[in-house]
Protein backbone atom coordinates (compact mmCIF):
# COMPACT_ATOMS: atom_id res chain seq x y z
CA UNK A 1 0.00 0.00 0.00
CA UNK A 2 0.90 3.38 -0.73
CA UNK A 3 1.68 5.47 2.19
CA UNK A 4 0.05 9.01 2.67
CA UNK A 5 -1.69 11.17 5.36
CA UNK A 6 -4.79 9.53 4.50
CA UNK A 7 -3.73 5.68 4.13
CA UNK A 8 -3.15 3.26 6.91
CA UNK A 9 -2.99 -0.57 7.29
CA UNK A 10 -5.07 0.08 10.33
CA UNK A 11 -7.35 2.82 11.67
CA UNK A 12 -9.31 2.53 15.38
CA UNK A 13 -12.03 4.53 15.66
CA UNK A 14 -12.77 5.29 18.93
CA UNK A 15 -10.14 6.83 21.76
CA UNK A 16 -10.86 5.05 25.02
CA UNK A 17 -8.26 2.56 26.74
CA UNK A 18 -9.25 0.07 24.50
CA UNK A 19 -8.44 1.91 20.77
CA UNK A 20 -5.77 3.59 22.25
CA UNK A 21 -4.14 0.22 23.43
CA UNK A 22 -5.01 -1.50 19.97
CA UNK A 23 -3.53 1.83 18.21
CA UNK A 24 -0.36 1.70 20.28
CA UNK A 25 0.64 -2.11 19.24
CA UNK A 26 -0.19 -1.25 15.69
CA UNK A 27 2.33 1.76 15.78
CA UNK A 28 4.54 -0.87 17.95
CA UNK A 29 4.65 -3.40 15.82
CA UNK A 30 5.26 -1.53 12.47
CA UNK A 31 2.18 -0.63 10.99
CA UNK A 32 0.41 2.86 9.67
CA UNK A 33 -1.99 3.65 12.14
CA UNK A 34 -4.36 6.01 12.49
CA UNK A 35 -6.44 6.43 15.51
CA UNK A 36 -9.61 8.97 15.16
CA UNK A 37 -11.23 10.08 18.17
CA UNK A 38 -14.29 12.52 18.87
CA UNK A 39 -13.06 13.37 22.15
CA UNK A 40 -15.58 12.14 25.75
CA UNK A 41 -16.88 8.95 26.50
CA UNK A 42 -16.89 6.94 29.30
CA UNK A 43 -13.16 7.01 30.25
CA UNK A 44 -13.04 10.73 30.00
CA UNK A 45 -15.75 11.40 32.79
CA UNK A 46 -13.48 9.97 35.60
CA UNK A 47 -13.15 12.15 37.68
CA UNK A 48 -10.15 9.20 39.63
CA UNK A 49 -8.82 6.22 38.00
CA UNK A 50 -9.43 3.08 39.94
CA UNK A 51 -8.33 -0.57 39.60
CA UNK A 52 -5.39 -0.02 37.14
CA UNK A 53 -1.74 -0.94 38.23
CA UNK A 54 0.83 1.43 37.99
CA UNK A 55 -2.04 4.18 37.82
CA UNK A 56 -2.38 6.17 40.99
CA UNK A 57 -5.98 7.27 42.25
CA UNK A 58 -5.49 11.29 41.79
CA UNK A 59 -4.76 10.08 37.83
CA UNK A 60 -8.45 11.57 35.93
CA UNK A 61 -9.90 9.99 32.93
CA UNK A 62 -8.38 12.64 30.74
CA UNK A 63 -5.14 12.32 32.17
CA UNK A 64 -5.20 8.61 31.83
CA UNK A 65 -6.46 8.82 27.92
CA UNK A 66 -4.04 12.18 26.96
CA UNK A 67 -0.98 10.21 27.97
CA UNK A 68 -1.99 7.52 25.62
CA UNK A 69 -2.77 9.57 22.59
CA UNK A 70 1.36 11.03 23.38
CA UNK A 71 2.30 7.62 23.48
CA UNK A 72 0.56 5.99 20.50
CA UNK A 73 1.99 9.73 18.59
CA UNK A 74 5.61 8.68 19.58
CA UNK A 75 5.75 5.83 18.39
CA UNK A 76 4.66 7.06 15.06
CA UNK A 77 0.86 6.45 15.27
CA UNK A 78 -1.40 9.21 13.79
CA UNK A 79 -4.07 10.67 16.45
CA UNK A 80 -7.28 12.34 14.15
CA UNK A 81 -9.61 14.58 16.53
CA UNK A 82 -13.02 13.85 14.19
CA UNK A 83 -16.42 11.59 13.97
CA UNK A 84 -16.51 8.63 11.84
CA UNK A 85 -19.75 9.37 10.23
CA UNK A 86 -19.55 6.53 7.96
CA UNK A 87 -17.78 3.73 6.71
CA UNK A 88 -17.93 1.48 3.70
CA UNK A 89 -15.92 -2.22 2.19
CA UNK A 90 -14.22 -0.69 -1.31
CA UNK A 91 -13.50 -3.01 -4.54
CA UNK A 92 -10.24 -3.68 -3.57
CA UNK A 93 -11.39 -5.10 -0.06
CA UNK A 94 -10.07 -2.06 2.31
CA UNK A 95 -12.20 0.20 3.91
CA UNK A 96 -12.83 4.04 3.25
CA UNK A 97 -13.96 5.91 6.21
CA UNK A 98 -15.83 9.38 6.30
CA UNK A 99 -15.25 11.92 9.08
CA UNK A 100 -16.23 14.75 9.49
CA UNK A 101 -13.65 16.71 7.31
CA UNK A 102 -11.99 13.77 5.65
CA UNK A 103 -11.64 10.32 3.95
CA UNK A 104 -9.33 7.65 5.19
CA UNK A 105 -7.99 4.58 3.46
CA UNK A 106 -7.58 1.29 5.43
CA UNK A 107 -6.94 -2.31 5.07
CA UNK A 108 -8.14 -2.97 8.68
CA UNK A 109 -10.84 -1.51 10.67
CA UNK A 110 -11.11 -1.72 14.96
CA UNK A 111 -14.11 -0.45 15.86
CA UNK A 112 -13.75 0.87 19.84
CA UNK A 113 -16.75 3.55 19.72
CA UNK A 114 -17.78 1.85 23.21
CA UNK A 115 -21.78 2.78 24.78
CA UNK A 116 -23.45 5.43 26.43
CA UNK A 117 -25.11 4.80 29.39
CA UNK A 118 -28.94 5.72 29.47
CA UNK A 119 -29.31 8.36 32.19
CA UNK A 120 -32.28 9.29 34.59
CA UNK A 121 -34.17 12.92 34.28
CA UNK A 122 -33.01 14.99 36.50
CA UNK A 123 -32.71 16.21 39.21
CA UNK A 124 -29.29 14.40 39.97
CA UNK A 125 -26.02 14.34 41.94
CA UNK A 126 -22.92 15.07 40.17
CA UNK A 127 -21.22 13.13 38.18
CA UNK A 128 -18.60 11.88 39.99
CA UNK A 129 -19.50 13.50 42.72
CA UNK A 130 -22.20 10.89 44.02
CA UNK A 131 -23.50 9.73 40.55
CA UNK A 132 -20.95 6.66 39.71
CA UNK A 133 -21.49 4.26 36.40
CA UNK A 134 -19.00 1.91 36.97
CA UNK A 135 -20.32 -0.88 40.18
CA UNK A 136 -16.55 -2.68 39.83
CA UNK A 137 -14.68 0.68 39.68
CA UNK A 138 -16.69 2.73 42.13
CA UNK A 139 -17.86 0.28 44.81
CA UNK A 140 -14.73 0.46 46.74
CA UNK A 141 -15.61 4.15 47.50
CA UNK A 142 -18.40 3.54 49.26
CA UNK A 143 -17.46 0.95 52.23
CA UNK A 144 -19.83 1.91 55.08
CA UNK A 145 -21.68 4.32 53.66
CA UNK A 146 -25.20 4.74 52.57
CA UNK A 147 -25.70 4.18 48.85
CA UNK A 148 -28.51 4.75 46.37
CA UNK A 149 -29.19 2.58 43.33
CA UNK A 150 -32.01 3.99 40.80
CA UNK A 151 -33.46 1.84 39.08
CA UNK A 152 -36.65 -0.51 38.51
CA UNK A 153 -35.20 -3.79 36.28
CA UNK A 154 -33.05 -6.65 37.23
CA UNK A 155 -30.12 -4.77 36.83
CA UNK A 156 -31.15 -1.97 39.31
CA UNK A 157 -32.16 -4.69 41.81
CA UNK A 158 -29.04 -6.89 41.71
CA UNK A 159 -26.66 -4.04 41.72
CA UNK A 160 -28.58 -2.89 45.37
CA UNK A 161 -27.76 -6.71 46.31
CA UNK A 162 -24.35 -6.59 45.33
CA UNK A 163 -23.72 -3.47 47.53
CA UNK A 164 -24.78 -5.25 50.24
CA UNK A 165 -20.98 -6.64 50.64
CA UNK A 166 -20.03 -3.39 51.01
CA UNK A 167 -22.01 -1.35 53.14
CA UNK A 168 -25.39 -2.09 55.48
CA UNK A 169 -27.17 0.50 54.44
CA UNK A 170 -28.09 0.29 50.42
CA UNK A 171 -31.83 1.86 49.10
CA UNK A 172 -33.49 1.23 45.76
CA UNK A 173 -35.21 4.42 44.49
CA UNK A 174 -37.64 3.42 41.71
CA UNK A 175 -38.48 6.94 41.28
CA UNK A 176 -42.43 6.39 40.66
CA UNK A 177 -41.78 3.48 38.03
CA UNK A 178 -43.36 0.56 38.28
CA UNK A 179 -40.72 -2.39 39.03
CA UNK A 180 -40.26 -4.67 35.88
CA UNK A 181 -37.85 -7.51 37.88
CA UNK A 182 -38.97 -10.52 38.01
CA UNK A 183 -40.63 -13.12 40.56
CA UNK A 184 -37.69 -14.52 41.28
CA UNK A 185 -35.49 -11.26 41.94
CA UNK A 186 -38.68 -10.06 43.89
CA UNK A 187 -38.06 -12.95 46.17
CA UNK A 188 -34.52 -12.34 46.52
CA UNK A 189 -34.78 -8.45 47.25
CA UNK A 190 -37.43 -9.29 49.74
CA UNK A 191 -34.68 -11.59 51.86
CA UNK A 192 -32.00 -8.98 51.83
CA UNK A 193 -32.15 -5.41 53.45
CA UNK A 194 -32.44 -3.21 50.98
CA UNK A 195 -35.15 -0.48 51.32
CA UNK A 196 -37.04 -0.02 47.97
CA UNK A 197 -38.17 3.79 47.78
CA UNK A 198 -41.01 4.61 45.00
CA UNK A 199 -41.35 8.15 45.59
CA UNK A 200 -39.67 10.18 42.72
CA UNK A 201 -36.62 12.56 44.23
CA UNK A 202 -37.70 16.49 44.55
CA UNK A 203 -33.76 17.67 45.06
CA UNK A 204 -30.03 16.95 45.76
CA UNK A 205 -28.02 18.33 48.73
CA UNK A 206 -24.58 18.65 47.71
CA UNK A 207 -21.45 19.77 49.75
CA UNK A 208 -21.12 23.83 49.02
CA UNK A 209 -17.08 23.19 48.71
CA UNK A 210 -16.38 19.94 47.59
CA UNK A 211 -19.62 19.24 45.05
CA UNK A 212 -20.08 15.66 47.04
CA UNK A 213 -23.76 13.91 47.21
CA UNK A 214 -24.87 14.74 50.98
CA UNK A 215 -28.77 13.77 50.48
CA UNK A 216 -31.91 13.22 48.84
CA UNK A 217 -35.16 14.84 49.72
CA UNK A 218 -38.26 12.92 47.81
CA UNK A 219 -41.59 13.88 47.31
CA UNK A 220 -43.40 12.40 50.33
CA UNK A 221 -41.32 15.12 52.10
CA UNK A 222 -38.48 12.60 53.68
CA UNK A 223 -35.05 13.42 53.71
CA UNK A 224 -32.13 10.27 53.30
CA UNK A 225 -28.61 10.94 52.90
CA UNK A 226 -26.30 9.00 50.38
CA UNK A 227 -22.60 9.56 49.55
CA UNK A 228 -23.05 7.96 46.39
CA UNK A 229 -24.94 5.49 44.27
CA UNK A 230 -25.58 3.75 40.80
CA UNK A 231 -28.21 4.87 38.54
CA UNK A 232 -28.97 1.19 36.10
CA UNK A 233 -31.06 2.51 33.50
CA UNK A 234 -29.33 0.28 30.49
CA UNK A 235 -26.59 1.10 27.39
CA UNK A 236 -27.03 2.27 24.15
CA UNK A 237 -24.53 0.58 22.51
CA UNK A 238 -22.64 3.17 19.70
CA UNK A 239 -22.98 0.02 16.95
CA UNK A 240 -23.62 1.96 13.35
CA UNK A 241 -20.66 1.85 11.76
CA UNK A 242 -20.80 -2.14 12.97
CA UNK A 243 -24.28 -2.37 10.88
CA UNK A 244 -22.76 -0.82 8.16
CA UNK A 245 -20.26 -3.24 7.81
CA UNK A 246 -22.61 -5.88 8.46
CA UNK A 247 -21.34 -6.99 11.88
CA UNK A 248 -23.17 -9.59 13.85
CA UNK A 249 -24.86 -8.14 17.05
CA UNK A 250 -25.39 -10.07 20.39
CA UNK A 251 -28.87 -10.38 21.93
CA UNK A 252 -27.53 -7.84 23.77
CA UNK A 253 -26.71 -5.53 21.07
CA UNK A 254 -22.72 -5.57 21.57
CA UNK A 255 -20.68 -6.53 18.74
CA UNK A 256 -19.99 -10.30 18.84
CA UNK A 257 -16.46 -10.95 18.37
CA UNK A 258 -14.15 -13.76 19.03
CA UNK A 259 -11.35 -14.26 21.76
CA UNK A 260 -8.97 -11.28 20.02
CA UNK A 261 -12.04 -9.16 18.35
CA UNK A 262 -12.95 -10.53 15.51
CA UNK A 263 -15.97 -9.45 14.10
CA UNK A 264 -17.79 -11.46 11.41
CA UNK A 265 -16.60 -9.41 8.61
CA UNK A 266 -13.33 -9.76 7.28
CA UNK A 267 -10.61 -7.27 8.19
CA UNK A 268 -13.11 -5.46 10.62
CA UNK A 269 -12.21 -5.93 14.48
CA UNK A 270 -13.88 -4.26 17.84
CA UNK A 271 -12.61 -3.88 21.16
CA UNK A 272 -13.87 -2.79 24.70
CA UNK A 273 -17.14 -1.43 25.70
CA UNK A 274 -18.86 -2.23 22.47
CA UNK A 275 -18.20 -5.82 23.11
CA UNK A 276 -19.13 -8.64 25.84
CA UNK A 277 -18.05 -8.69 29.01
CA UNK A 278 -16.79 -6.26 31.76
CA UNK A 279 -16.63 -2.98 31.44
CA UNK A 280 -13.37 -1.87 32.52
CA UNK A 281 -10.12 0.06 31.95
CA UNK A 282 -7.80 -3.23 32.49
CA UNK A 283 -10.47 -5.21 30.39
CA UNK A 284 -10.67 -2.88 27.76
CA UNK A 285 -6.50 -2.72 27.61
CA UNK A 286 -6.31 -5.99 27.50
CA UNK A 287 -8.55 -6.38 24.71
CA UNK A 288 -6.92 -3.90 22.32
CA UNK A 289 -3.53 -5.57 23.04
CA UNK A 290 -5.33 -9.25 21.88
CA UNK A 291 -6.75 -7.23 18.98
CA UNK A 292 -3.59 -5.19 17.96
CA UNK A 293 -1.19 -8.45 18.34
CA UNK A 294 -4.49 -10.39 16.01
CA UNK A 295 -4.90 -7.27 13.21
CA UNK A 296 -0.31 -7.52 13.46
CA UNK A 297 -0.46 -11.52 12.49
CA UNK A 298 -3.01 -10.64 9.58
CA UNK A 299 -0.89 -7.59 8.07
CA UNK A 300 2.90 -8.51 8.93
CA UNK A 301 4.85 -9.23 5.69
CA UNK A 302 6.77 -12.02 7.01
CA UNK A 303 7.33 -15.24 7.65
CA UNK A 304 6.38 -15.10 3.68
CA UNK A 305 3.91 -18.41 2.97
CA UNK A 306 5.32 -21.45 1.07
CA UNK A 307 2.41 -20.80 -1.51
CA UNK A 308 4.26 -17.53 -1.96
CA UNK A 309 7.70 -18.46 -1.71
CA UNK A 310 6.95 -20.92 -4.55
CA UNK A 311 4.98 -18.05 -6.85
CA UNK A 312 7.26 -15.02 -6.18
CA UNK A 313 10.87 -17.08 -4.75
CA UNK A 314 12.78 -16.28 -1.54
CA UNK A 315 12.95 -12.88 -0.16
CA UNK A 316 15.39 -11.05 -1.13
CA UNK A 317 17.83 -8.95 1.42
CA UNK A 318 16.16 -5.70 -0.04
CA UNK A 319 13.04 -6.44 0.72
CA UNK A 320 13.39 -6.22 4.46
CA UNK A 321 13.00 -4.66 6.89
CA UNK A 322 9.26 -4.33 5.90
CA UNK A 323 8.37 -1.36 8.43
CA UNK A 324 8.02 1.77 6.58
CA UNK A 325 11.14 3.99 6.70
CA UNK A 326 9.23 6.63 8.58
CA UNK A 327 8.72 4.19 11.67
CA UNK A 328 11.86 3.20 11.13
CA UNK A 329 12.97 6.28 11.91
CA UNK A 330 10.51 7.21 14.78
CA UNK A 331 12.01 3.44 16.17
CA UNK A 332 15.24 4.40 16.27
CA UNK A 333 14.99 7.65 17.65
CA UNK A 334 12.50 6.36 20.43
CA UNK A 335 13.68 6.37 23.88
CA UNK A 336 12.68 2.49 23.91
CA UNK A 337 14.97 1.22 21.16
CA UNK A 338 17.53 -0.93 22.17
CA UNK A 339 19.93 2.13 20.79
CA UNK A 340 18.33 5.05 21.81
CA UNK A 341 18.77 7.07 24.87
CA UNK A 342 18.31 5.35 28.39
CA UNK A 343 19.98 5.63 31.41
CA UNK A 344 22.93 3.02 32.50
CA UNK A 345 20.77 1.45 34.82
CA UNK A 346 18.01 1.04 32.53
CA UNK A 347 20.41 -0.54 30.00
CA UNK A 348 21.29 -2.91 32.33
CA UNK A 349 18.25 -4.33 33.88
CA UNK A 350 17.03 -4.92 30.21
CA UNK A 351 20.47 -7.16 29.41
CA UNK A 352 19.39 -9.11 32.48
CA UNK A 353 15.36 -9.29 31.63
CA UNK A 354 15.01 -10.53 27.81
CA UNK A 355 11.89 -9.35 26.75
CA UNK A 356 9.35 -12.75 26.44
CA UNK A 357 7.73 -12.67 22.96
CA UNK A 358 4.83 -14.20 21.49
CA UNK A 359 4.88 -15.07 17.77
Amino acid sequence: MSSSDDEYEIAVVGGGPAGLTTALYGARLGHETVLIDRGGGRAAMMADTHNVIGVTEEVSGNELLATGREQVQSYGGTFERGFVTDVERTDDDRFRLSTNDSEILADRVVLATGFSDERPEPPLPRNAKGLHWCLHCDAYMFVDEPVYVMGHGEAAAHVAMIMLNMTDDVDLLTRGAEPTWSDETATQLEAHPVEVVHDDISGVENDPDSGWLEAMEFEDGTRREYRGGFPMYGSDYNTALAEALGCDLTDGGEIDVDDHGRTSEDGVFAVGDITPGHNQVPVAMGQGAKAGIAVHKELREFPRSTEDIAQDGPVDEDEVPAIPPHLMATAVAHEGHAGGPRDEATAEAGAEQPAADDD
